[in-house]
This record gives structure tokens, sequence and C-alpha cells, in this order.
């Protein structure tokens, strides 16, 4: 029978294995969405069977990163001012979700291709809860069109940033200005 503390060092070798590999796959596939296991595994610092005995499919894998992209971006958003007038609090937000969404572009695009449908959406649910929630207070001090619900405008929004993310890794937007072609058109299309 194994000891405690050798239960103990193995869990907290697994642990450290599975903070590894989410780690290399987020880094991975945050450049390259068809990032493989095997660079993955040797990213870790892991081999294949370690991998494969902690996340069994590559969803299970890309899932993980990307839910431990969205915690890292939960930290940043959760911790901006969004009070005072809402067109100036949808200004900070959307600096801060664009830098979020512009670092993991390829790893959103990794999910979107091995996720079942919906599921990037649901794990996209609190910024959304955020976004919904100072549209809405727009809506109430009267900067911000109404005759739109607040949860198409977060979808909207949602489809602004991601296709900006696209343009840029395409080569059609330059990086440096994705900040205020977003902030622009979002804007034009919340006041109408």
């Amino acid at each position: 029978m194994a000891s405690s503390s050798a239960r103990s060092r193995r869990r907290a070798d697994a642990e450290r294995n599975i903070a590894n590999i989410v780690s290399a796959a987020r880094t991975l596939m945050s450049s390259d969405p068809n990032a493989t296991t095997d660079d993955i595994a040797q990213a870790a610092g892991v081999g294949r069977m370690t991998l494969y005995g902690h996340f069994r499919t590559r969803a299970d894998l890309v899932q993980a990163a990307l839910m431990d992209a969205l915690r890292a971006g939960e930290e940043t958003l959760s911790s901006l001012d969004l009070s005072g007038d809402a067109r100036d609090a949808m200004t900070r937000l959307l600096a801060s979700s664009w830098e979020l969404v512009a670092e993991s572009a390829a790893l959103l695009s990794a999910a979107e291709a091995v996720l079942p449908a919906g599921r990037v959406r649901e794990l996209h649910a609190e910024p959304a809860r955020r976004m919904a929630e100072l549209i809405r207070r727009g809506q109430e001090q009267g900067v911000f069109r109404t005759d739109l619900t607040a949860a198409w405008l977060v979808s909207l929004v949602h489809y602004i940033l991601h296709g900006a993310a696209n343009e840029v890794r395409a080569g059609h937007l330059p990086a440096d200005e994705a900040t205020n072609v977003v902030s622009r058109s979002v804007q034009s299309v919340l006041t109408g």
C-alpha cells in the first residue's frame, strides 16, 4: 500500500504536469491553432502518454487551454472600472477585451474547430453577461440604441472582436490600428 506522502507526491506531480500541459497548449495554440499534441507534450516536458493520460482527446486539451485563457481574461476584465458614462466604460471594456481576443485568436480558432457547436459561446458566458449589463445600462442612460436587444448587440460585439482578430491574423488589418477600429465599429453599432 502506497504511503500518503507517496500519493501526495504523485498527485502534486500530476497537477504540475496538467498545469504544464495546459500552459504549453495555450502558448502554442495561441500562435498556431494546428499545433500538434506531440508539439504540446514536448513543450510541456512530458510524454504523449502522460498528455493523453490527462486529456483523452485533442478537444479536451483545447477546451482546457481555452478555459485557462478565459480565467486569466476574467481576472483582467473583472477588475475594470465600468462605472460612469456607458460609452466611456465600453471604450475601456473594448480595449481590454481586444487585447485578450488578439492574444488568443488562434486558440479560439482551434476551439471552434474541435468543440461542439455552442460550447465556445457557453465558455464566454461571463464576459457576455458583463457586456450585456453594460449595454443595458447604456440603453437606460439613453446613449445606446434600444431598437435592438442587448443580447443581439452582445453578439454583434462578439462578431466584431473576433472578425477583427481574423483580419489581423490574415494581414488585412494592422495590429496597431485594431483597437481603434474595433472601438469605433462597436460604438457605431451601439449608438445606431
